[in-house]
């Protein structure tokens, strides 16, 4: 009789967790309004107090009180930097667009034979057919609701990073037990860790894809290089979607820019060549000895949370996982959803080792130990 009892509680506490697994999934949708402005707001400040720790281990002569500020400063200027240069080349290369014209309607005329087409439309043709002001309102609408989002990112934001003085005094007042108080701290931290270190692997790799495209956009003589480079660099941050954008835009591209299609077609070969390199070889270990998370879970992350959130859901699918993997991991009822989500079956373990040299988990802990 204990074994079916146990039995039947271990039953009814795996389906109470499915069915609220399901719950919190309809919430995410049903409030994404609410809650995806939060969430990116709260990566962005995890993001920024890891900058901010990284400057003031790096700078002897900046004080821990000045390290978040000056990283707040940072951050604002690589966003406004960036922001700048995507405007400033996106309008020379939308110019630009006007002068493959001819190509375009060429390239057109060459598929619509290939299909049996004998009256292909030209490139103007198509561009009253599609008639762009109908969608005007709907581009109008989609600014409106990213500036509306941005601004709600702002806000949570600049709340998250003002309240954090008082978190250590909430730890403590909620775990008043210095045990639980320093799993309550391990956890936080290793969640932490997760995001910074996906940050890092996302950065290095997304760097070597970009800058060897460059190299190779550059080698056949490809316009607007260093633009698709950095279009690429920002790709990298969404899994998988990185890789597609990667390998298929240059070249289609080079077909409308070169008369002859060998350009496309070598910056086609080598852009895969990249892509294999660095996403089946140096993009897993990378992964794997940081975050310790099943490709395939990061797979399905990249879609589940693309459903429910958007863009913004595939930018935070893989944080958001490190993160429910790591809560799940604290409790007996859900832990064996946190080792189906784990790499190596061990969800407690976030092999993070700081490349910066931030400081790891038993600083912060111990530092909270003191002031308890």
């Amino acid at each position: 009789m204990p074994a079916v009892e146990a039995r039947s509680s271990a039953i009814l506490r795996n389906a109470t967790v499915i069915l609220a697994v399901i719950a919190c999934g309809a919430c995410c949708y049903f409030l994404s309004g609410i809650m995806t402005p939060l969430a990116l707001a709260m990566f962005l400040a995890v993001m920024i107090d890891g900058f901010a720790r990284v400057l003031e281990h790096r700078l002897a002569w900046l004080s821990q009180r000045w390290a978040v500020p000056v990283a707040i400063l940072l951050s604002l200027i690589l966003f406004g930097g960036t922001c700048f240069f995507i405007a400033e080349n996106a309008a020379g290369f939308a110019t630009q667009l006007v002068t493959y014209t001819p190509k375009l309607n060429s390239l057109i005329a060459y598929v619509a034979g290939l299909l049996g087409f004998e009256a292909p439309p030209s490139v103007s043709q198509l561009f009253h057919q599609l008639d762009p002001t109908k969608y005007l309102g709907q581009v109008a609408k989609a600014f409106q609701n990213f500036a509306v989002t941005a601004s709600l990112v702002l806000i949570y934001t600049a709340f998250i990073i003002a309240s954090r003085r008082g978190w250590a005094r909430k730890v403590v007042g909620l775990f008043p037990n210095h045990a639980e108080r320093h799993e309550a701290v391990a956890a936080f931290e290793r969640i932490r860790d997760g995001v910074e270190q996906y940050l890092w692997v996302q950065t290095v790799t997304g760097l070597m894809i970009a800058g060897s495209s460059w190299l190779a956009m550059i080698a056949v003589g490809l316009d607007n290089a260093l633009f698709w480079a950095f279009l690429i660099f920002i790709a990298s941050y969404i899994p998988i979607v990185g890789g597609v954008v990667a390998v298929a835009a240059p070249p289609i591209f080079a077909l409308v820019q070169f008369e002859t299609y060998w350009q496309a077609i070598v910056l086609f070969g080598v852009l895969q060549l990249i892509g294999m390199i660095v996403g089946n070889v140096i993009y897993p270990r990378m992964q794997g000895q940081s975050l310790n998370i099943d490709p395939l879970i990061v797979l399905l992350a990249l879609a589940f949370w693309g459903a429910v959130w958007g863009l913004a859901g595939a930018f935070l699918s893989t944080p958001l996982t490190v993160a429910i993997m790591v809560i799940l991991a604290q409790f007996d009822g859900t832990r064996w959803i946190a080792v189906i989500l784990s790499a190596d079956g061990d969800p407690q373990q976030l092999k993070s080792k700081h490349p910066s040299g931030a400081p790891d988990a038993s600083v912060s802990i111990g530092r909270l130990g003191k002031r308890s």
